[in-house]
């Protein structure tokens, strides 16, 4: 199959390059063109220097950028994969953004012939590199079970969530749940140390029971290691939780817990560490 990939970062490039190793005729756009090169060098994709020769050919499109403005931008901009796509073309939105974004590009897509689905990702820089990611999915069903081959190549734990926008508020329920178990496996790492215990020893102590959990399997032996690389901006966890309180704002609904997070994240980033991964809060902690 034919295929644009627009966003080649932290889990773009590896998620792109089991399209490729599967076979697919993939190519690769990025803002920065430079960075499009590089990793259709390294994956033995092609590229293209803008975003409407990287789509005027292609049978599917997945995009995964920054922001719900990105994600607009890339969708509706003039040079953008509506005005450029041909009619029929699956696109395919794998970045955490806006539920109401997603229904509103569904409806755009719907009206010029293409099919959209909204599909966010867990599992992080390692789940993107293994191609074991959870994969959440709204939009049409039949768009869903064509796209799935191509799912499966990505993704471990691909679910069918409902009709567009569904796969965006499933993401939220995922980060708010991450943002508890972050916080928690930070707190409790800060604890161990801060009464003389082994926190390597903690944690094989307490992460096979109730405790347990992907933060203490995953992020925690990276706390250990001051490996505070992203697998996951802090910067895109702060946007995330912001997407969440705006949709809970508008149903007048408070969410104590993640408030609470997002304040600390929020302070975290404004001593300058919001490039930083997210298990890297435990700084906040410990100055």
């Amino acid at each position: 199959m034919k295929i644009a990939w627009i966003g080649t970062g932290v889990m773009g490039k590896s998620m792109a390059a089991h399209l490729v190793r599967a076979g697919h005729d993939v190519t690769l756009y990025n803002r920065t063109h430079k960075k499009a090169v590089d990793a259709a060098s390294e994956i033995g994709a092609t590229s293209a220097p803008d975003l409407a020769d990287a789509v005027k050919d292609a049978e599917a499109v997945f995009t995964i950028v920054g922001y719900p403005a990105d994600v607009e931008a890339v969708m509706l901009g003039k040079d953008g994969v509506f005005a450029h796509a041909k009619k029929g073309c699956l696109i395919i939105d794998m970045t955490t953004s806006l539920p109401s974004l997603a229904v509103r590009l569904y409806d755009e897509a719907k009206n010029k012939g293409f099919h959209m689905l909204d599909a966010p990702v867990s599992g992080g820089d390692a789940g993107a590199r293994n191609g074991t990611l959870s994969i959440m999915v709204g939009g049409d069903l039949s768009d869903f079970e064509k796209a799935m081959p191509l799912f499966e190549l990505l993704g471990k734990n691909v679910v069918y969530m409902g009709g567009a926008g569904s796969g965006q508020h499933t993401k939220a329920a995922n980060q708010i749940a991450v943002a508890g178990a972050t916080a928690a496996m930070t707190e409790a790492i800060h604890y161990s140390r801060k009464v003389g215990l082994d926190p390597e020893q903690m944690l094989k102590a307490i992460g096979a029971g109730a405790a347990g959990s992907w933060q203490l399997a995953n992020m925690a032996p990276r706390v250990l290691k001051e490996d505070f690389a992203p697998g996951f901006f802090v910067k895109h966890f702060i946007k995330d939780m912001k997407i969440i309180v705006q949709e809970m704002s508008e149903r007048d609904v408070d969410l104590a817990m993640l408030n609470q997070v997002l304040a600390m994240y929020e302070q975290f980033a404004g001593q300058g560490h919001e490039d930083a991964g997210t298990q890297a809060l435990i700084r906040l902690y410990e100055g």
